[in-house]
């Protein structure tokens, strides 16, 4: 196996376990002796070293500013049942927290460092699992991995490999080797059960893997504050939060996406879950048009629409740390729109999935926009990454989603 040795000193994140090895870090490679090339392939399996020979762990070697990503810790190789084993443990902690279930069946089955298995995402869609490689190392093990999730997760029937969108851009693996396709079975639909609502997935055309699984808890928690509400969802998608709403109780729910084909997927699953529902209407419209262009108070002018709960889920706005300046530009504004639209005594779920965007950050550009409308505003909850998300604790970075429940008056 080829060996990647750190200079002096650098070894210091990885006896803390952090998943990362800097390409600055590394000192030399020495090649295995039966090495085709003169270089590490992308995505070839090598063990690190640091300085003084102690084995720091096994990892993906790839191009860029993250020279390694590693899988196992403090050892030259990984056992041959590795990929089995460490999907049984995430599949665990998935069980113990009592995500699979007759009423659920949607959930993250794998979320890459989190789960210590950085470069790979799963989801699980009732008898589905989706899979998307962010690695060249991941992609190289599809086919083992995709045989894992059936055997430790016998009610997975499909696997479908979902990552031409989400590999390296410059990694070298031909067009047709990265094209979206499935690996084990095959289905042209589903229809998945969350919380005891049904949603259809689209992993073939739809965003992510087909469903952001990230927000069921968020959902679950909107539901309870919507009874007797006019509720404004922005960014719908597939129009989670919308149904939720529904079940909840509001009086009226209007979902909002600049796409045509989400629209249509949040008709059919308001249909799917009421089908007699006279109450809920969607629109194809940009979030910042749509909320331009709402009604003033006849009688005051001010500019408060109809809605006293309003949803701001939008795409990441920051996908780079170039981009966080105008990221914050992007939230600060829209949030301060919400605050110009939303009732006295409204409720604002906003959002940020932004993973260059901290959490402070994203606070002070929702205090930002409060502070310009000139309005009492509360913070009520603070919202995160659900369960089948996690972080691990010698990776920080992986704390992604951001919420803020607000009380405005």
């Amino acid at each position: 196996m080829t060996t990647v040795i750190l200079h002096k000193h650098k070894e210091e994140s990885l006896l803390r376990f952090h998943p990362w090895v800097f390409s600055g870090a590394v000192k030399k490679v020495i090649l295995d002796h039966n090495h085709p090339g003169d270089a590490p392939e992308e995505g070839e399996l090598v063990a690190v070293q640091s300085a003084d020979g102690q084995a720091l762990g096994v990892g993906h070697w790839q191009v860029g500013s993250i020279a390694v990503r590693i899988l196992s810790f403090f050892t030259d190789k990984l056992p041959d049942d590795f990929w089995k084993t460490s999907i049984r443990f995430s599949n665990d902690l998935r069980r113990k927290c009592g995500l699979s279930r007759n009423d659920n069946n949607t959930y993250r089955l794998v979320h890459g460092e989190g789960d210590f298995l950085p470069g790979l995402v799963i989801d699980i869609y009732d008898d589905t699992a989706v899979i998307q490689a962010h690695s060249v190392g991941m992609h190289k093990n599809r086919m083992a991995i995709a045989q894992a999730v059936c055997e430790v997760v016998p009610e997975v029937k499909n696997v479908y490999y979902k990552s031409e969108g989400t590999l390296p851009y410059k990694a070298p693996i031909p067009a047709e080797e990265k094209k979206d396709g499935y690996l084990i079975g095959g289905v042209t639909s589903c229809l998945a059960m969350e919380n005891g609502l049904t949603f259809g997935i689209d992993w073939l055309r739809g965003q992510k893997t087909g469903f952001f699984v990230d927000q069921r808890e968020n959902r679950a928690l909107l539901e309870h504050y919507a009874k007797g509400r006019k509720v404004l969802n922005m960014f719908c998608y597939t129009g989670g939060f919308s149904v939720y709403a529904l079940r909840g109780g509001a009086e009226l729910v209007h979902s909002v996406d600049s796409s045509a084909k989400a629209i249509e997927l949040v008709n059919q699953n308001v249909h799917r879950n009421f089908p007699n529902c006279t109450n809920h209407e969607a629109f194809v419209d940009d979030a910042f048009h749509f909320l331009d262009t709402a009604p003033r108070d006849e009688q005051t002018g001010n500019r408060y629409s109809q809605y006293d709960l309003i949803i701001l889920d939008p795409p990441a706005f920051a996908k780079h740390r170039d981009a966080i300046r105008n990221a914050l530009q992007g939230y600060k504004r829209l949030n301060a729109k919400a605050f110009e639209q939303i009732r006295p005594g409204g409720i604002l779920f906003t959002f940020s999935c932004s993973q260059a965007i901290d959490k402070d950050m994203f606070r002070l550009a929702v205090f930002s926009a409060a502070a310009m409308s000139k309005r009492k505003v509360r913070i009520i909850r603070q919202l995160h990454q659900p369960e089948d998300h996690p972080v691990s604790i010698y990776h920080p970075e992986g704390e992604y989603l951001k919420g803020l429940v607000l009380w405005v008056e």
